[in-house]
């Protein structure tokens, strides 16, 4: 397939608002292909390429930009050649080998074309075709249930795959998606309430659990063989033996477990999700930071037991086989009916140094990879998961660091980010040098006092309330945000919603 009729299909889908629309338009596009591109277009109208970042910076694209072709010629499987070759390039030299293949590329491309392909290269392309609008596209476009394709997307991780086994086999190549020991499930994540009465207004009983600031990790076991495996989904079983150590000594022969680790003080209160993260480093003298830095497990969910998948079972069925199998290791929780029982147990989990409780719907499945409504968090004082979109240069002390951060929400109707403005705040000199450095890595345009950035580190935001601004598109803005830590075991899609500030703001 040309890559004109895939910039086509992107443009009347970023016009249009209507997501009914959105999904006929992309469900006529799929039906187009060939089996050997589905991936690549699924990808491309995801805002992403197949091989994910391919080392492109805005200066290489700059350089390698020239004057649009007046006739469409390119075929998408030929730019997903071009950005493999690209991604295996490496050595002496490298960046001039990149440098003519982009220029190649662009060369052929017409200018809607060459703006396309800027879009996917910076993570810029903001048309509307998120994940769920793509994974209705894909059951409409094969005639299969969408919860069902929803379910296989979420087993894989990755809509691109499960697009084309649909293609090629119809609903029976979906049977091979499900639950996999030692092939992570994507993380349920949890939308936010204002407090505990909206929460069990919103989900009745409900299993109230502290809410822990520290690092999700979804476990596997078979046998004694035990993997472990970060919130994004990596493999961090060599960066904490002692979790290893314990799930191993757990009385199942195959489980998955869902949970936090961090490391407590000597009374049992947390350490600061900071320190947490050190045992999560690239270089690590692993039984030294053992010694000094012990993790502890807390498990909230269990997913799968001897054999067999619980996600569909309640969350009351999975956590009473969880207190079966793993007592000593619970997170602290309670059921409560009633906001005065909640209320308490909120008070106490702050006492103890945790950031707020999570209230959970006791009837409900697990929704792998989704932010349903039957996980609400409950925090104070409030904070969202913001994506950091540009920051400026500081003055007097902070010359030369990047300071002022601009913050933006998940925009998930219309695509994008909405942003909800900036901050300097709570930064110490430390954090200063860390994401002056991280975010010029993310560099995709400046001008005199800004660096406009890939969006891609998530930052975790306290602030005091949420007020009408004329001075953002978004139309909100934060009072007194301040930097609260930066969440590097997150990624821009975990990041808060901007339709959950609107609201909390009291807007939606």
């Amino acid at each position: 397939m040309r890559l004109a009729a895939v910039v086509e299909t992107s443009r009347r889908v970023a016009e249009t608002t209507k997501r009914l629309e959105k999904v006929d338009l992309l469900a006529r596009q799929l039906k187009q292909l060939h089996p050997e591109e589905v991936e690549i277009v699924v990808a491309f109208l995801t805002g992403r390429t197949r091989q994910g970042r391919i080392g492109i910076g805005y200066g290489t694209i700059r350089n390698a930009k020239g004057s649009p072709a007046t006739e469409p010629s390119l075929e998408v499987a030929e730019i997903d050649r071009s950005f493999e070759s690209i991604t295996k390039i490496q050595g002496s030299g490298s960046q001039r080998l990149r440098l003519e293949l982009l220029s190649a590329m662009f060369a052929r491309a017409t200018e809607p074309e060459q703006q396309f392909l800027i879009g996917l290269l910076m993570g810029e392309l903001r048309q509307g075709a998120l994940e769920g609008i793509m994974l209705d596209a894909i059951a409409k476009a094969s005639g299969v249930r969408a919860d069902r394709v929803r379910r296989a997307a979420m087993m894989t991780g990755d809509i691109s795959v499960v697009a084309r086994a649909l293609v090629e086999k119809g609903e029976a190549g979906l049977h091979s998606y499900d639950v996999q020991l030692f092939r992570p499930i994507q993380p349920m994540l949890a939308q936010t309430a204002e407090d505990v009465t909206e929460a069990l207004a919103d989900l009745g009983e409900a299993a109230l659990e502290f809410k822990m600031d520290g690092a999700r990790v979804q476990v596997h076991k078979s046998g004694d063989e035990v993997m472990v495996y970060s919130r994004a989904l990596n493999d961090v079983s060599a960066a904490v033996p002692e979790v290893v150590e314990a799930v191993r000594a757990l009385p199942a022969q195959n489980l998955i477990l869902d949970g936090e680790v961090l490391s407590l003080l000597p009374d049992g209160r947390p350490q600061p999700f900071q320190i947490t993260m050190r045992r999560f480093g690239r270089k690590l003298d692993v039984q030294r930071m053992r010694g000094d830095l012990p993790m502890t497990p807390f498990w909230f969910d269990l997913l799968y037991l001897n054999g067999g998948s619980l996600l569909d079972e309640p969350q009351a069925r999975r956590f009473q086989a969880l207190v079966e199998l793993a007592p000593q290791s619970l997170i602290s929780h309670i059921i409560a009916t009633n906001a005065a029982a909640g209320d308490e147990f909120f008070e106490r989990s702050l006492a103890q140094g945790h950031e707020g409780i999570m209230a959970k719907a006791v009837g409900a499945t697990y929704a792998a990879g989704a932010r349903g409504q039957s996980w609400l968090k409950i925090k104070r004082p409030r904070t969202l998961d913001l994506v950091i979109l540009a920051a400026e240069w500081g003055h007097g002390r902070r010359q030369g660091w990047l300071s002022n951060l601009h913050l933006g929400a998940r925009d998930t109707e219309k695509g994008g980010f909405a942003m909800l403005g900036k901050t300097f705040k709570g930064l110490t000199d430390e954090m200063l040098v860390w994401q002056t450095q991280e975010l010029l890595k993310l560099e995709i345009g400046r001008d005199s006092y800004t660096v406009h950035v890939e969006p891609k580190l998530v930052v975790e935001i306290a602030f005091n309330e949420i007020q009408v601004s004329p001075r953002y598109p978004s139309g909100l803005a934060l009072r007194f945000a301040r930097v609260k830590s930066y969440r590097p075991d997150k990624t821009a899609a975990d990041a808060d919603t901007f339709q959950t500030v609107q609201k909390m703001a009291g807007n939606a």
